[in-house]
């Protein structure tokens, strides 16, 4: 805790103001672990009375593909570095006042509280949350970066990186599924069964859902199962025997393949590529169908999705438009993201479809505005 506090006085992350009347004053603790109150509800600031709205600086897995492929391919070093404590340090448009920490409140000061108020080169730095990568256009520069944060956060370079967000796993002796003994499975799922909400229901509820939510962590770099993953999770509120055992060969899957990753080569980064693909009607409770796609930068996948639709199509040429739209949407997003890392596209995007009418109604606007209306 002396550590973090140094941490927090280095900074200057606030100053000691007298208490003024008619305010609210934060509260201030050292959190451990989560703690709730007794109606379940996470501890303890709540929203329009505390703060008006809060978040955590993160990026989406897409941002982070993008920026090592970039990176990958022009041969730049990549470090880790990690802050120490993440006690904001933004600008603010209005005065917070919080109690001083526990154990060290000012004994000159007990009853005041703290205030907080409002080239050549090229370099990358992704955030999520206390976890920074840090690529740059050279070594050297790469260091300057690291030493310009040093003087400003308290932060330790872990070196080239190696470990971000999970994406390198160590094995450990315990796991839940009792299953790292397990016969593993070609494919992650069948082909043929689809998943419905009947049959037993599993005895632990709480059990399924800690499985079904790990492995979509895995689809950070496993787009071979996002579609098995995202099926098993559509009945987290209320699983099946049938559930359990698809969820079960998934983990079969990933038994067999423990040693398959993402690969990133380096490569040309001037077109982005898309592939789209949807069911139609899949979900036999819903009718509702799914749209998959994928996206390349030169020869890196840099996005997938596979995503059920958030309403029931008429047919197939619906549900394969709404498939190429959600694609056409990705790339246009990641289009603006290289633009804003300074590595533009000149080249139109190709998004290919395997629906001829859908790739009719995508040329025609004039039938796109029927199909609208008709809706």
């Amino acid at each position: 805790m002396t550590e973090e506090y140094n941490a927090l006085i280095n900074n200057s992350t606030w100053t000691l103001a007298l208490r003024p009347s008619n305010t609210n004053i934060v509260r201030s603790m050292w959190l451990f672990k989560h703690k709730y109150n007794a109606d379940g509800t996470l501890n303890s600031q709540q929203v329009g009375i505390d703060c008006d709205e809060t978040f955590s600086p993160v990026d989406k897995p897409a941002t982070i593909r993008t920026v090592l492929s970039l990176a990958i391919s022009r041969y730049w070093p990549v470090h880790q570095l990690d802050v120490k404590n993440i006690f904001l340090h933004g600008n603010l448009s209005e005065t917070i006042y919080m109690h001083q920490p526990p154990g060290f409140r000012d004994p000159s000061h007990p009853d005041h509280c703290l205030s907080n108020r409002h080239g050549t080169y090229t370099a990358y730095l992704l955030l999520y949350v206390d976890d920074i990568i840090l690529t740059a256009s050279s070594t050297t520069f790469l260091q300057r970066v690291i030493s310009s944060l040093h003087k400003e956060f308290s932060m330790t370079d872990l070196g080239p990186l190696n470990y971000f967000l999970g994406i390198s796993v160590t094995r450990t002796s315990s796991e839940r599924a009792d299953m790292l003994g397990c016969h593993p499975y070609r494919t992650p799922v069948e082909t043929s069964a689809k998943l419905t909400a009947s049959g037993p229901t599993v005895s632990d509820h709480t059990l399924y859902r800690s499985l079904a939510g790990a492995p979509q962590y895995l689809t950070f770099t496993g787009h071979d199962i996002s579609y098995a993953v995202q099926q098993v999770c559509l009945f987290m509120h209320d699983p099946r025997e049938a559930h359990l055992s698809a969820l079960k060969r998934i983990l079969r899957y990933i038994q067999g393949t423990l040693i398959l990753g993402l690969q990133l080569l380096a490569s040309p980064t001037t077109s982005l590529v898309a592939y789209s693909d949807a069911g139609w009607a899949g979900c036999h409770s819903t009718r509702r169908s799914t749209s998959r796609y994928c996206v390349f930068l030169g020869n890196n996948l840099l996005s997938w999705s596979s995503k059920r639709q958030h309403i029931p199509s008429r047919s197939s040429a619906e549900t394969e438009y709404r498939g190429v739209a959600n694609a056409v949407a990705e790339t246009c997003w990641l289009r603006n993201l290289l633009r804003e890392l300074h590595s533009p596209l000149f080249s139109a995007t190709i998004v290919y479809c395997d629906n001829v009418s859908a790739v009719y109604m995508s040329g025609n606007p004039v039938s796109i505005r029927e199909q609208s209306t008709l809706r």
